[in-house]
């Protein structure tokens, strides 16, 4: 039986309208740790998305512009899917559009879901359609009777940085996740859904950094041909030589990277040692 959209897909959606401004988008997506947000009209039809590049972008070029509605800095062009989907089919547009993290699920015009490379890559318990369904079900009710335990790291305070800042003066550096090579893709898959991460360093001895494990690496494309699934391993599934910057390079060289080549997290390294890492969220 084949999987759909609506089976496994987000219904409590965090939204933002086409008219607020755009530091209305920034402060969801900061709050909630996402990467992008479906963009409304007052009929919550979807009318486009917002991203941490868009933002990232909108800032270089307009500095003083946080009160420029989300529409003029959205992108319109989305790819969106129905609830009918099959699975297979958001994996595949997910592994041919590399940018692509979110798909929005729309019913008629109305957006209704959204599935993430989280959903696809989270376990799923076994069973009929009916059995997921009451399990799903019987999750969500017990979701509601306890308080939520799911993970949220501490609030930052906000940081005003100097226009010659490097990136040790934005970097994350304690409580660092990373993962060995000879952890299991389960291991890695439950702390990047858990964590609500989108990608892990992974190191050896001394902190040595040997490569890098993604969503994008453990989404397994189900029309590629191939019948094999994802390797067992962290070692087998990472991509090896990732980029990386110094904790002396300028900030705007970990900016132009990330919204140029479209990196989310650079690990940082001195002297092959991982000391950090910075993602997009920092630089907002």
């Amino acid at each position: 039986m084949v999987l759909r959209a609506r089976e496994i897909m987000s219904n409590r959606v965090v939204t933002v309208r086409a008219d607020a401004p755009v530091s209305l988008a920034e402060k969801r997506l900061a709050e909630f740790r996402f990467s992008a947000l479906p963009v409304t009209d007052d009929r919550n039809r979807l009318v486009g998305m917002i991203s941490v590049v868009d933002l990232l972008r909108h800032r270089e070029e307009n500095p003083t512009g946080s009160q420029a509605p989300v529409e003029s800095v959205m992108t319109r062009d989305i790819v969106h899917m129905s609830p009918n989907a099959g699975v297979g089919i958001i994996a595949h547009r997910m592994r041919t559009y590399g940018e692509l993290r979110v798909v929005p699920i729309v019913d008629r015009g109305v957006l209704v879901g959204v599935v993430t490379r989280s959903d696809l890559i989270r376990p799923r318990p076994t069973g009929n359609a009916v059995s997921r369904a009451v399990r799903r079900f019987v999750e969500r009710r017990s979701e509601d009777l306890r308080p939520s335990t799911t993970y949220r790291p501490p609030p930052r305070r906000p940081r005003s940085l100097p226009a010659d800042a490097t990136v040790r003066d934005a970097m994350t550096t304690a409580d660092l996740v990373t993962v060995t090579e000879e952890q299991t893709t389960e291991d890695a898959a439950a702390l990047l859904t858990g964590r609500r991460l989108t990608s892990l360093p992974v190191v050896r001895a001394g902190d040595r950094l040997v490569g890098v494990i993604s969503e994008a690496d453990l989404l397994r494309d189900p029309l590629d041909g191939r019948r094999t699934g994802r390797p067992r391993t962290v070692g087998g599934a990472m991509s090896r030589d990732p980029v990386t910057v110094g904790p002396d390079d300028e900030l705007r060289v970990a900016r132009s990277l990330m919204s140029d080549r479209g990196f989310r997290i650079l690990p940082v390294v001195q002297a092959g040692r991982l000391v950090g890492v910075i993602s997009r969220r920092d630089l907002l």
